[in-house]
């Protein structure tokens, strides 16, 4: 492992035998201090997580869903807590409309975050569930000084959201956002809090919770029922995966966009990459044209895998793969329309211990807040996640009731050699795959450390298939980029268009040793990494 940072960020990468890496400080601390009371790294990630509702609600909250994939020290477990479209939806309720809309009640799906914390407590925890909530409870109740990214966040969100139901309550007196440093609290989150600790969420889907959610929406026309809610259940998943190298890197399957990045890797694994210089122009044409041809695969063909008309294993298949990268031009910019195979605003952390145990870790409100709406007294902003449907007839994602949408947020997992060797993720939309794809080749083909992974300057394809590039990147490769027939543009200093990443590698110790391990933590967010 290459232990320079030669690109700039202000930070060095943590090293300990029991970490947290989140996009907020005060949540990461939250997940060393479950530790230090004698929790693993799953109450960690939980501590963290429960705590990040509060101490970010720009990009997660109470009313969004989570994922995760979970090295227990000697098995990879998967799991899917998205929630499903209200039962009343179906595809006439959305007729005319040529996308779903991005706010208020009609993109509120089923909130499935909040069984995701019991499942891995009851699964994996050593903590008790309520000890869990500690730090969140008390950031709620007391306050805390908000942070400088997060500032920025909610004062636009101020201005996108404050006419949605509810959400003045995230919102001072006259209607402004918290600025830094500010204090803010919400003690009716914290009640909320303590009554899903109390009650081991059973508030939140049966119980008085779900009465004020379904009562909200009754009163607001919307569909959203009680009904919806008692009838969640997460499902514990096989991760999927594709070999790089000697490197294995796992996702969550469909619903959620991680094959995109496997698609990705897949589609590299069959071109000349690993002969082009580092930081080139070259290389990067390679990996964006990967990523547009998986792009295309995925808002092709991948939702809720009940009504998929491929697998999984049919797009990772390496003989469609080579396909797929046989139409790249290593010397051209292409456009690429979905395949056909052979039939047959979020946050990311991650926690390790040093017993072996490694989570990666993502929850998210999906846009900012979500969907604007925040049920009253409660502090539960709910998710916009319905805006992950399509409305095209007969397309596989399109909405309908007790359905699940093409998820965005997704963890990543990379095994070396069959053995755990990261946990890392990236949060932010559509950057999500391809910022897993953009960290795995810094780490496995680069050999960087966590720390540099993240600083490396970035590239995305936006959501409407415009190629944009952080204002880092090199002068002689934008110029190359060009030249290859791509036409990026620049995104200014300050731009969050890039995603956090937060990444813990396993360190090489002597057998019997407890393990140790190299966090990192993105110098765009406010985050940190911490251990002990």
């Amino acid at each position: 492992m290459n232990w320079s940072l030669p690109f700039p960020s202000g930070r060095q990468p943590v090293l300990a035998r029991n970490v947290v890496s989140t996009s907020q400080p005060l949540a990461a601390q939250a997940g060393l201090a479950a530790m230090a009371r004698g929790g693993n790294a799953i109450d960690a990630a939980l501590a963290a997580a429960i705590t990040l509702t509060v101490v970010e609600p720009t990009m997660n909250g109470i009313g969004g869903d989570a994922f995760a994939l979970v090295w227990d020290g000697s098995q990879l477990h998967g799991l899917n807590a998205c929630g499903r479209a209200p039962q009343a939806w179906s595809p006439e309720r959305f007729a005319g409309m040529e996308h779903m809309p991005k706010v208020g009640w009609d993109s509120v799906t089923t909130p499935g975050g909040v069984a995701a914390w019991k499942a891995l407590s009851e699964r994996f925890g050593a903590l008790p569930f309520e000890d869990l909530f500690t730090d969140a409870i008390r950031h709620a109740r007391d306050g805390f000084p908000v942070s400088p990214v997060i500032a920025r966040q909610w004062a636009q969100a101020a201005i996108d959201l404050g006419a949605q139901p509810g959400f003045t309550e995230f919102l001072k007196p006259d209607g402004s956002a918290p600025q830094t440093g500010e204090i803010w609290r919400f003690p009716a989150q914290a009640d909320t809090l303590q009554e899903i600790a109390r009650t081991r969420t059973e508030s939140f889907y049966r119980g008085a919770l779900a009465q004020r959610m379904a009562a909200f929406s009754q009163t607001c026309g919307a569909a959203l029922t009680a009904d919806d809610l008692a009838a969640h259940q997460v499902e514990w998943v096989e991760p999927i995966s594709t070999p790089f190298g000697d490197r294995t890197v796992h996702e969550i399957p469909p619903n959620g966009q991680g094959i995109a990045a496997l698609i990705a890797l897949g589609i590299l694994e069959q071109l000349p990459y690993r002969d082009t210089a580092p930081g080139s122009a070259a290389r990067m044409h390679l990996e964006i044209e990967a990523m547009r041809l998986a792009f295309a695969d995925l808002y092709a063909h991948i939702a809720d895998p009940a009504h998929m008309e491929v697998t999984a294993a049919q797009l990772l298949a390496p003989a469609y793969l080579q396909r797929r990268a046989a139409l790249i031009d290593p010397q051209r910019a292409g456009s690429y329309p979905p395949g056909q195979p052979s039939s047959g605003g979020t946050v990311y952390l991650c926690a390790a211990d040093a017993q072996g145990r490694m989570v990666s870790f993502i929850q998210s409100n999906f846009k900012g807040f979500g969907s604007g709406v925040v049920v009253p007294g409660t502090g539960i902003a709910l998710h916009n996640r319905g805006m992950g449907f399509v409305t095209t007839p007969g397309h596989p994602n399109q909405v309908a009731g007790g359905k699940r949408p093409m998820h965005s947020i997704i963890p990543a997992f990379m095994l070396r050699n069959g053995q755990p060797h990261m946990a890392f993720g990236v949060m932010g939309g559509n950057m999500q795959a391809q910022g897993h794809l953009q960290m795995t080749l810094r780490e496995a083909v680069e050999g960087l450390n966590p720390q540099a992974c993240s600083d490396a300057p970035r590239w995305r394809i936006n959501d409407v298939g415009a190629l944009t590039l952080e204002h880092t990147v090199p002068a002689a490769v934008v110029e190359g980029l060009r030249a290859l027939g791509h036409a990026p543009e620049i995104a200014p200093p300050n731009s969050l268009d890039f995603g956090s990443a937060q990444l813990i590698r396993k360190l090489d110790t002597a057998p019997g040793e407890p393990s140790a391990y190299v966090a990192g933590s993105d110098h765009r967010r406010d985050g940190l990494a911490v251990g002990f």
